[in-house]
């Protein structure tokens, strides 16, 4: 009888013994889980972000001089500081887009649901889907995205935006004229129908003319592009559109929307609103007399400037002028809650990160500090003309693109980041 309770409380205090033991390595490790994960922010990048290359980047990248190309370089720096970043996605749109889970089910701009027809028209005609010959051959390839800002003026960074292999410009930016500061190279020009240019003659011969589709319009247009056909005014546009742009179909290809999809949801942290693009401004419609919404209609403020984005960067009045639409004065603009549309600076610099080894920007920031300072390097407007806009997060953007300098995952020339 004395053995059996013996043998009953040594069972006990081993059934405590283990319970205690699994109550303390249950705490140790969710103490380790909490420590591992307030290293990272509420997005997934590194807390502290140092500009000294880990150390087996360091291994890797040791015997690389400078001003040499360093395959892979960008991605995984990227990697390094946000785990989370994804294997690259390809740059444009091909062929075989309706396979693609990522951006099938969301509507534009974070998608192509809706757009089939239109795309496999625009494609079949086309029938390029990648960049050159000669730049899918280079074995690594170092990319520049050159924004609009009026940080470009004066610095004399033509030659050394010219060394890179591919230079993205944005929207209807000149070159011809300011070659010292911006460079005479264009190999990419991404844009929308009211940011291309509409002469013509500004377009330069050897680039490639991207489109990004922020709403069903653009694919729209493209189609009439592509196809020669007469552009229609009333068809959703809140300006002017290009109705001409002088490049063959193979010169024109439709950027990949995953880039403003995770541009905007992953690496900016931008309200999802059920995978649509924010609210918007209601505006009338000349060309049909009602009511509709425009991705990029301009607000009107008290002042009576009106703003809107380019870019990466909000447009000046002299901009806006011309344009077709008037924004109702009694409207006020919306809640910061429904700016979930990304600049086109931020989604060519998260393109360059899928696409390119090495990624540079230049002309990109804006210090409402300095209001007389320039806004873009080829006007005379001045910052003080930016008042507000509906469609991005300027801030947001801000801290994503401070990050990439931060880790040296990017390099900024002009130093306005």
């Amino acid at each position: 009888m004395g053995l059996l309770i013996f043998v009953r409380n040594l069972l006990l205090a081993l059934c405590l013994f283990l319970v205690l033991g699994f109550l303390y390595y249950s705490a140790w490790k969710l103490h380790l889980l909490q420590w591992e994960d307030s290293k990272y922010d509420r997005l997934g990048f590194l807390l502290k972000l140092d500009s000294k290359l880990p150390a087996e980047l360091a291994t890797k990248y040791a015997n690389f001089s400078e001003g040499t190309c360093k395959p892979g370089y960008a991605s995984a720096l990227m990697t390094a500081i946000f785990p989370r970043f994804s294997k690259p996605a390809p740059m444009f749109l091909d062929d075989s887009f309706r396979k693609w889970a990522r951006i099938r089910e969301f509507v534009p701009p974070f998608g192509i649901k809706g757009q089939d027809n239109l795309i496999k028209a625009i494609l079949s005609v086309t029938k390029e889907y990648r960049l050159t010959p000669a730049l899918d051959s280079l074995s690594c390839r170092r990319c520049i995205i050159v924004g609009n800002g009026g940080v470009l003026a004066n610095k004399s960074l033509g030659s050394r935006i010219d060394d890179y292999d591919i230079v993205v410009r944005l929207n209807s930016a000149p070159v011809k004229g300011f070659e010292k500061d911006v460079g005479h190279k264009t190999t990419l020009r991404i844009t929308y129908p009211e940011g291309a240019m509409q002469r013509p003659e500004q377009y330069e011969r050897d680039s490639l003319f991207v489109l990004a589709g922020f709403k069903w319009q653009d694919f729209k247009w493209l189609k009439y592009i592509v196809y020669k056909e007469r552009v229609s005014a009333s068809d959703g546009f809140w300006k002017s559109v290009a109705t001409r742009v002088p490049k063959e179909p193979p010169e024109i290809r439709i950027l990949n929307p995953y880039f403003i999809q995770e541009a905007a949801f992953t690496l900016i942290g931008l309200p999802f609103n059920n995978g649509l693009m924010g609210r918007g401004v209601r505006h009338l419609d000349p060309g049909r007399g009602r009511r509709g919404l425009g991705p990029e209609v301009p607000w009107q403020g008290r002042t009576g400037a009106r703003v809107g984005t380019e870019g990466s960067a909000l447009t000046s009045r002299a901009q806006l002028r011309g344009a077709s639409l008037r924004v109702s004065a009694s409207l006020r603009p919306p809640s910061l809650a429904f700016q979930n549309i990304p600049t086109l600076g931020s989604v060519a610099v998260t393109m360059a990160l899928h696409g390119c080894d090495e990624v540079a920007v230049a002309g990109f920031g804006y210090d409402m500090s300095t209001p007389n300072a320039p806004l873009h390097y080829y006007e005379t407007v001045r910052m003080a003309a930016i008042r507000e806009s509906w469609t991005h997060n300027i801030q947001r953007e801000k801290e994503f693109l401070r990050k990439l300098v931060k880790a040296r995952v990017i390099t900024d020339l002009t130093s306005g980041i």
